[in-house]
């Protein structure tokens, strides 16, 4: 596969990334554990990104009602960074914030 992308003139290269935020005029990407490629195609770059995004208000709020945030922190013995993206991924749901922490830490 890597000589035939190279035969096309397809360039790719994985970037060892900690965090990728991505800056709107109203708030914030924040993808956490992120996957990052970095795709060269004849002179033209792009990048893929793949992880567990966060959005933030621009004076970041994450959006999640606080109060949910300390019940799965409560419930979970987690980080707060850890119930956001928990909540995140559940669309809010925090019930299944919950079950997910729990089963990970089991």
């Amino acid at each position: 596969m890597q000589k035939a992308m190279k035969r096309l003139g397809i360039r790719q290269e994985e970037i060892d990334a900690e965090e990728v935020v991505i800056k709107t005029p109203y708030k914030d990407l924040v993808i956490k554990n992120p996957h990052v490629s970095r795709v060269n195609m004849m002179g033209q770059e792009t990048f893929q990104v793949v992880g567990d995004v966060i959005e933030s208000g621009k004076n970041g709020e994450t959006g999640l009602n606080e109060d949910d945030v300390a019940t799965v922190m409560g419930q979970t013995g987690c980080t707060k960074e850890e119930a956001v993206v928990a909540l995140g991924q559940s669309s809010g749901n925090l019930a299944e914030a919950i079950l997910k922490l729990q089963k990970n830490n089991s």
